[in-house]
């Protein structure tokens, strides 16, 4: 199937929801506002994306077998089941965490009893139990976690997914749709919003730019991307250039940060940056900039 225009631009007026992170769990799982309409795009070779509240979802539906990639929020996950139970009767193969945030996380617990089993990043399933234990609140964690790779073949499709490196979090994994040459990646991409790196959790400045570099040269040049989130006007879905670009945003971070240090300036006073040059037309939360910032401050402080 070629990509659903109409879907594709429905999709694409939902970023501005799907854009911010909240700062707790309790916050991130109680939606500001009613969520958007559920939007099923379908891409090609039976697989697609989900939108409504959170991060973007991919899905693989075929007469052989289920895959779900992220589960957004405890409200939005039974809009998607019943899209993947109109489309299908089986029972979904594996569900895969693309990271621990949960707006990619907090539906796990709906899909669940549906699902056969959950799989993710060593570290995504550790940074989901701190999370979990840190808000005081319940969460359903992985059954399954790699430190490197894993795939699956679903009928003639085979899903690999692989962990880069640190960068948006110390966990986060591409989910590559081989056949269908479809790769979801996840918060590893927000399409021109500011990036949240978590660092806390693992999550680096320098490391996210190489893991950009890496995943751009990676994956075949003709790739389909899916991303994690995206700012209105934005669509979810793009190609290699995306990921040059959004290197090309943490390389400016990096400079301005390394031109502070020279200049005698703090972190204090690159928290407060707002903008970014070449970047002015960024959306989203405008303080992870500051945050990118004074990260960024710091790992250069570390190099010497």
């Amino acid at each position: 199937m070629g990509v659903n225009r109409r879907g594709f631009v429905k999709a694409s007026t939902l970023a501005a929801v799907a854009g911010a992170i909240p700062t707790t769990l309790a916050a991130r799982q109680q939606p500001a506002a009613p969520p958007a309409p559920a939007v099923f795009t379908p891409l090609r070779r039976n697989v697609g994306i989900f939108n409504q509240r959170g991060g973007t979802i991919g899905w693989l539906v075929s007469g052989d077998g289920l895959l779900v990639v992220d589960t957004q929020f405890a409200d939005t996950a039974p809009n998607l089941l019943a899209g993947i139970k109109e489309r299908s009767q089986r029972q979904i193969d594996v569900l895969l965490n693309s990271h621990h945030h949960p707006d990619h996380t907090g539906g796990n617990g709906v899909l669940r009893p549906a699902v056969k089993q959950i799989v993710a990043h060593v570290r995504s399933s550790e940074n989901q139990k701190v999370q979990a234990e840190r808000a005081k609140a319940p969460t359903t964690l992985p059954d399954v976690t790699f430190p490197d790779t894993w795939s699956v073949k679903i009928g003639d499709e085979t899903i690999a997914a692989k962990h880069w490196g640190p960068a948006h979090t110390g966990g986060d994994v591409s989910i590559h749709f081989q056949q269908a040459n479809i790769v979801h990646l996840g918060d590893l991409l927000n399409n021109r919003g500011y990036p949240n790196c978590d660092a806390p959790a693992g999550g680096t400045v320098h490391g996210w730019m190489l893991v950009l570099e890496k995943m751009a040269s990676g994956f075949p040049a003709d790739a389909l991307y899916v991303f994690g989130h995206a700012e209105a006007g934005h669509p979810f879905i793009g190609t290699r250039s995306d990921l040059h670009y959004q290197r090309d945003y943490f390389t400016a971070v990096v400079e301005m940060a390394r031109t502070a240090r020279k200049q005698g300036k703090t972190k204090d006073d690159l928290a407060k940056v707002e903008v970014l040059p070449k970047f002015e037309h960024f959306g989203g939360t405008k303080a992870r900039l500051g945050l990118a910032l004074t990260i960024a401050y710091d790992e250069l402080a570390k190099m010497g």
